[in-house]
């Protein structure tokens, strides 16, 4: 049977993986801060991002545009289950973000976005029922949203964003939470 690995051995590929994807190349990349709220599995959660969109789309087609930006970000976690034994939890993440919106745009363009990221948390037990088994987590959501401004600085979005292992280590419950998202790029 498979040990599971340490906490330090997962802040180490945490961390191993940040570096690989922070070192792309990020030329002419417009910078952003968000902040999220989000509610879930008995579960308030508040986060700040710092963003850097990508340089150029990845894939035009008519009147879409793919593309998209790096989020790294810190989340705090405040559990209230009546189940009891709640920990509080800070959630380090990175995360590639794909976003599709119009080519042409104006003061006002809708988006849609999906992204799988890295989390590294606090610890994995987060009340008596919900024991995520591992610090290490993927975290992916989807989003709907709308930028706004003169120069589209403003974002704002409704997320929803499902954290767990994969089944690295079992039971694998995950977490999910529905977010509202406020971006602003400098």
């Amino acid at each position: 049977m498979l040990k599971p690995l340490s906490s330090k051995v997962h802040a180490f590929y945490f961390l191993f993986a940040v570096l690989s994807l922070a070192s792309a190349p990020l030329a002419q990349a417009r910078d952003g801060v968000a902040f999220e709220y989000g509610h879930g599995n008995h579960t308030d959660m508040g986060r700040v991002s710092f963003t850097r969109d990508w340089s150029e789309p990845l894939y035009e087609m008519g009147s879409l545009s793919l593309g998209g930006y790096w989020d790294a970000s810190l989340g705090f976690w405040n559990p209230h289950s009546a189940d009891g034994n709640n920990h509080q939890v800070a959630d380090i993440g990175l995360t590639p973000v794909f976003r599709v919106t119009q080519k042409v745009r104006s003061t006002l363009a809708p988006y849609a976005e999906a992204a799988v990221g890295a989390h590294l948390l606090s610890t994995h037990s987060i009340y008596n029922k919900r024991n995520m088994s591992s610090n290490y987590q993927f975290g992916d959501h989807v989003a709907l949203g709308v930028s706004f401004g003169d120069k589209l600085q403003w974002d704002v979005a409704a997320r929803l964003q499902h954290l767990s292992n994969a089944g690295i280590i079992n039971p694998n419950p995950g977490i999910n939470f529905y977010q509202v998202r406020v971006d602003y790029h400098f």
